[in-house]
């Protein structure tokens, strides 16, 4: 397991019990180590300053107390924000409707990037509809995906906010 990884798994557990949950964790730099969370709240509010302030407070506890960075690091909470990056196959799912950008490791159908409308998930198969036409990338092929910030979603996503 990757230090990014034993990294989530160990302060997993403090995020969840705050209400929130990790959408990405990025550990970058060699002598400059840099250690991004983006999280979000488990219920689907907004993510706040005050939310990020006081993630960034448990997670440096946990982090000093388990010692897994042997170097000086920054650490940066934020949260996803509209261009939200799509991780986890649940997130595939859970944004059906909206525009994505994807990108994946091999070509499909000639190509490695796709833009259009999540359809969700069947077996293991993001569906997206690009010009009409529904694709299925497998989620084991995709590098890299986010929504792309549109009108509707930015509304959507509003909407969301205030239930």
């Amino acid at each position: 397991m990757d230090l990014a990884s034993r990294i989530e798994a160990v302060i997993e557990a403090t995020v969840n019990d705050m209400g929130f949950v990790v959408v990405r964790l990025q550990l970058s730099g060699k002598q400059d180590l840099r250690l991004q969370i983006m999280a979000e709240p488990v219920d689907g509010r907004g993510m706040t300053v005050d939310n990020c302030a006081k993630l960034s407070r448990a997670v440096s506890v946990v982090l000093d107390v388990e010692a897994l960075i042997n170097s000086p690091y920054i650490l940066e909470v934020s949260s996803p924000g509209l261009d939200r990056p799509l991780v986890r196959i649940a997130d595939f799912k859970r944004f059906a409707g909206f525009e994505a950008k994807v990108e994946t490791r091999r070509l499909i159908d000639g190509r490695k990037r796709f833009r259009g409308r999540l359809m969700g998930v069947e077996d293991n198969l993001v569906k997206v509809l690009i010009d009409g036409s529904e694709m299925d990338l497998p989620y084991a092929d995709i590098h890299r995906a986010k929504l792309l910030l549109a009108d509707a979603s930015f509304a959507a996503s509003e909407e969301q906010r205030k239930q």
